[in-house]
C-alpha cells in the first residue's frame, strides 16, 4: 500500500482560478453566477446543505474546492424520479453520494422500528425528506440520470454497510451496500485523503476501474483477483478458528461446495497447527488479504457472522490492518486497509477552509434543528479509542485521535464571535465524539501501530495510553480568555474513567465549564451488561461523582450529573435492569428520556444481538449464549425499569416483579421500588391477548418486530444515531433529573 501523501500536496486543478464560492451552488443559476458551465463533482446528500465543517458534505465540498474542483450540491432531492438528479447537469468526474450525517434508517426509525416524527437535518425539522437506505436509492437515481457517469458512495451509511451486515430494520443479513447501490467505488471512514487523490487521478484521465490502491476504499472485483503478484490470501477461519460452525464438510472435497447449508462458494474449513497459523499471521501484512466467510455463509450462519465481525474489528488499526475480501456470489468485495489519520496541520487546514458557517440561503428563515444545536460549538478532535460495542464512531472515524491545534480552534471561536448571527458570548461545546480525548494517544507510536486491542480503556485504561489532560486544560483557559467570550461550556460526553486520572482536569471542568448539568455515560451498573458494552465498572463513575461534587462545592455551585443508561443491550437480563432501577432509586435519579439499544450495522453489539454470541472472545458454537432482548414487550419492560417512577409503567413492573419472585419490592415504603396503589388515570390495563406471561429471554422465546408507521415520541436512538455530533454520527441520550 502506498504511503500517505500529504493532503494539500497535489497540484491544484485548473478550475481553481474561479476562486471559492460564497456557497457551493445548488442550482444552474448559481453556477452561471460563478461563471461555471459544468460541475466537476456533484455531491448528493440526504441532509440540508449547511456550509459548516460539522456537516460532511460541506467539509468534503470545500476540501475539493480548495483542490481546484467545481463542486455542486444536490440536497434532499425527490428520489421518486431521476430528473432532480439532473438539476446541475452531468458532472465531469463523478457523483459523490451520501445519506448525510446519519444512517438513513437510524434517522427515520426509532429503536422500536417506528417512524420518527421529525428530522433534525431538515428545514423546520420536517420528516420524510429522505428515503429508506438513502445511499442505495440516490446512487441508483444518479445512474439513471447519466448512465456513463462514475458514482462514488461514502459517509456513515456507506461506511457501516461496507461488508455483509445485519440490518435491524429488515431483520436479516444484507449484502454490501456497494452492490445494491451499483456504485463504482465506496470510500469509508474519514475519507478526505482518499477522496482528494481519487479526484485528481480521475481528472488526470485515469479510469475509476483502475484505481484499486486507495486506503479506505472498497470495490467489487472478479473472484480471486489480486492487486499484483506476490500477494497471499489468508483464510480468516485459519487465523481465528471458530469451534464447530456447521456439520463437518468433506475435507477431501475439491473446490467450492454446492449452494446449500454452507452457501455458494463455501470452502472446506482448514484446521492448521498453531505454528502454521502464527507463521501466516506474521507474514508480510502489506501484501496479505484476509478472506472473510462469504455473504452466502454469514447470511445463514450466525456463528460465522459473529466470527466475521470479530475478524473485521481486529483488522481496524491503520498501523497493522490487512486488506479484507468477502465473496458475494461469483464476485469478491475487496476492502483496502483503513485510511491513514490526518495530521494536526492537515486537520487545521481542513477546518480553516472558507466555510460560510450558515445554511444555504435557499432555506430562507427556516430553522434546521441540527444547525441550531451546533452553531456555537467547535469540533476539536475526531475518533474514539473507547471501543464501546454499541457505538459506531469507532467503525467510522477510527480509534486514533486526530486533534486540531490550539491556534486553529481559537480562530474558529473568534469566527463564531465575529460572524455568526445571534451569538451571545457563550460557546456551547468544545468537543467531539468525546469531550476529553483531545491530544490523547499511545505513548509509543510503534506500540500503537502494532496494537490490536479493540479498546484502549477496557477493562482498564492501558498503561501505554497517555492520560495527560494538560493540553485540554490549557485550551479551555485560552478559549474563555478570548475577548467577547463570556462562557465556554462542554456539551460533549465526558469519558469519566479518563477524567479521574487527572483531578486537575475535573476541577477545571467543574469550576468553569459546566452550565448546571454535565452529561456522563455509565450506561449500566451491572458487570454483565458493562462487559458486553466494553464499559468501565460503576466504581469509576462513583470516583468521578465524588470529584464532581467536591469541586462543585468548592466553587460554590449547585451542579448535577446527567447520566445516560441503555435498556435492552445484549448481555442484559431482567435482574440486571432491576438492579439498575434499585441503584437509580437509591441515588435519587429519575431518568426522563431513556434509550433503548438500537442495533446499528457492523457494531459488535449488533453481532451479539444477531448471533447471541460474543465476538469480543473467540467465537465458539456451544459457548455461553449472550442474553438478547428482542420481544417488544420485554424491551418495554427494560425501559420501564429505567423509568420506575412513571405511574404508567407500574402495572407492567408489578407483573414482572411477581414473576421474578420480588413482590417484596412492591409497596408504599421507602425501600420499595414501586407502590402497590395505582393513581387514577395512569397505567394501561393489558388486554387478554397482551397480558404478560412469565418473561423469558432468547431467540426461541421471542418474536421479532417489524417496522410500522406509527410515530413515536420520547425514545432516543442509540449512540450511532443521534443528531448531531460535530463531524460525525453521534448520540442523543437520556436525561436524568435529580429529585
Amino acid at each position: 500500500m502506498q504511503p500517505a501523501k500529504p493532503l494539500f500536496s497535489h497540484r491544484p486543478y485548473w478550475a481553481r482560478r474561479f476562486g471559492p464560492a460564497p456557497f457551493l451552488p445548488m442550482s444552474r443559476a448559481e453556477m452561471a453566477a460563478l461563471g461555471w458551465d459544468r460541475c466537476d463533482v456533484i455531491l448528493v446528500t440526504g441532509d440540508a446543505y449547511i456550509d459548516h465543517p460539522s456537516f460532511g458534505m460541506a467539509l468534503v465540498g470545500r476540501l475539493l474546492e480548495a483542490q481546484g474542483f467545481r463542486v455542486g450540491i444536490i440536497s434532499q432531492p425527490d428520489w421518486t424520479s431521476a430528473e432532480p438528479f439532473r438539476a446541475l447537469g452531468r458532472p465531469n468526474l463523478y457523483f459523490g453520494v451520501t445519506a448525510g450525517n446519519m444512517d438513513s434508517m437510524v434517522n427515520r426509525y426509532t429503536a422500536d422500528r417506528r417512524i420518527r416524527s421529525d428530522d433534525a437535518y431538515t428545514p423546520n425539522g420536517e420528516p420524510h425528506k429522505r428515503p429508506d437506505r438513502a445511499v442505495t436509492v440516490y446512487a441508483q437515481r444518479c445512474r439513471e440520470a447519466y448512465k456513463d457517469v462514475n458514482v462514488v458512495i461514502g459517509g456513515i451509511e456507506a461506511s457501516l454497510r461496507r461488508i455483509a451486515h445485519y440490518d435491524y430494520w429488515s431483520d436479516k443479513v444484507r449484502r454490501s451496500v456497494l452492490l445494491d447501490a451499483k456504485a463504482d467505488l465506496l470510500l469509508y471512514g474519514n475519507a478526505e485523503r482518499a477522496l482528494v487523490e481519487l479526484t485528481h487521478r480521475l481528472a488526470a484521465g485515469e479510469s475509476i476501474e483502475a484505481i484499486r490502491d486507495l486506503r479506505g476504499s472498497a470495490f467489487m472485483v472478479p473472484h480471486g483477483w489480486k492487486p499484483a503478484e506476490g500477494w497471499q490470501e489468508l483464510d480468516s477461519l485459519a487465523m481465528d478458528t471458530p469451534g464447530r460452525v456447521d456439520r463437518h464438510p468433506d475435507p477431501y472435497a475439491a473446490g467450492p461446495t454446492p449452494q446449500g447449508e454452507g452457501g455458494q462458494g463455501a470452502q472446506p474449513l482448514r484446521y492448521l497447527l498453531r505454528d502454521q497459523r502464527l507463521a501466516a499471521i506474521h507474514a508480510a501484512r502489506a501484501h496479505t488479504v484476509v478472506r472473510l466467510p462469504a455473504f452466502e455463509q454469514v447470511e445463514k450462519n450466525p456463528v460465522l457472522y459473529a466470527h466475521a465481525s470479530r475478524v473485521f474489528h481486529l483488522e481496524s488499526n491503520p498501523g497493522n490492518a490487512r486488506a479484507l475480501v468477502q465473496a458475494h456470489g461469483d464476485r469478491d468485495l475487496w476492502l483496502n486497509p483503513p485510511p491513514i489519520p490526518l495530521s494536526t496541520p492537515e486537520m487545521d487546514a481542513v477546518y480553516d477552509l472558507p466555510y460560510a458557517r450558515a445554511p444555504h440561503p435557499a432555506y430562507g428563515d427556516a430553522k434546521i434543528p441540527a444547525w441550531e444545536m451546533i452553531r456555537f460549538s467547535v469540533n476539536i478532535m475526531r475518533g474514539c479509542f473507547g471501543g464501546c460495542t454499541f457505538c459506531s464512531i469507532t467503525e467510522h472515524e477510527g480509534r486514533v485521535i486526530q486533534s486540531r491545534s490550539e491556534e486553529s480552534i481559537l480562530r474558529e471561536i473568534e469566527a463564531i464571535r465575529d460572524k455568526t448571527p445571534g451569538f451571545t458570548g457563550v460557546i456551547s461545546d468544545l468537543g467531539g465524539p468525546t469531550a476529553n480525548m483531545y491530544r490523547l494517544a499511545c505513548k509509543d507510536a510503534k506500540i500503537e501501530a502494532a496494537c490490536r486491542r479493540l479498546s484502549c480503556v477496557f477493562p482498564d485504561v492501558c498503561d501505554n495510553m497517555s492520560t495527560d489532560h494538560g493540553p485540554l486544560i490549557r485550551l479551555y483557559r485560552k478559549a474563555r480568555a478570548l475577548p467577547g467570550i463570556k462562557k465556554v461550556l462542554i456539551g460533549s460526553g465526558v469519558r469519566y474513567d479518563l477524567a479521574v486520572k487527572s483531578p486537575e482536569y475535573v476541577k477545571e471542568l467543574v469550576t468553569h465549564h459546566v452550565g448546571g448539568y454535565l452529561k456522563i455515560a455509565p450506561e449500566h451498573t451491572e458487570e454483565g451488561p458493562l462487559a458486553h458494552m466494553m464499559k468501565p465498572g460503576i466504581g469509576s463513575y462513583e470516583r468521578f461523582r465524588q470529584l464532581f461534587e467536591k469541586y462543585s462545592k468548592d466553587a460554590g455551585k449547585e451542579q448535577y450529573l446527567i447520566p445516560y443508561f441503555i435498556a435492552a443491550h445484549p448481555g442484559t437480563t431482567l435482574e440486571d435492569m432491576l438492579n439498575l432501577a434499585l441503584w437509580l432509586k437509591r441515588n435519587r435519579f429519575r431518568p426522563d428520556q431513556v434509550q433503548t439499544f438500537l442495533p446499528t450495522p457492523m457494531a459488535l453489539a449488533t453481532a451479539m444481538y444477531h448471533s447471541e454470541l460474543n465476538p469480543l472472545k473467540k467465537v465458539l458454537r456451544g459457548g455461553r449464549a449472550v442474553p438478547v432482548t428482542r420481544q417488544g414487550r420485554v424491551r418495554k419492560l427494560h425501559k420501564a425499569f429505567l423509568r420506575y417512577h412513571d405511574p404508567d409503567n407500574w402495572p407492567l413492573l408489578r407483573e414482572a416483579l411477581k414473576d421474578m419472585g420480588r413482590e417484596d419490592l412492591i409497596g408504599n415504603g421507602k425501600h420499595h421500588l414501586i407502590p402497590s396503589f395505582q393513581p387514577a388515570g395512569t397505567g394501561r390495563r393489558p388486554n387478554a391477548a397482551s397480558r404478560m406471561e412469565p418473561v423469558k429471554q432468547g431467540r426461541a422465546a421471542e418474536s421479532r418486530q417489524r417496522p410500522d408507521a406509527r410515530p413515536a415520541r420520547g425514545t432516543a436512538p442509540s449512540r450511532a444515531g443521534a443528531p448531531p455530533a460535530p463531524g460525525g454520527q453521534g448520540r442523543r441520550g437520556s436525561r436524568a433529573k435529580p429529585r
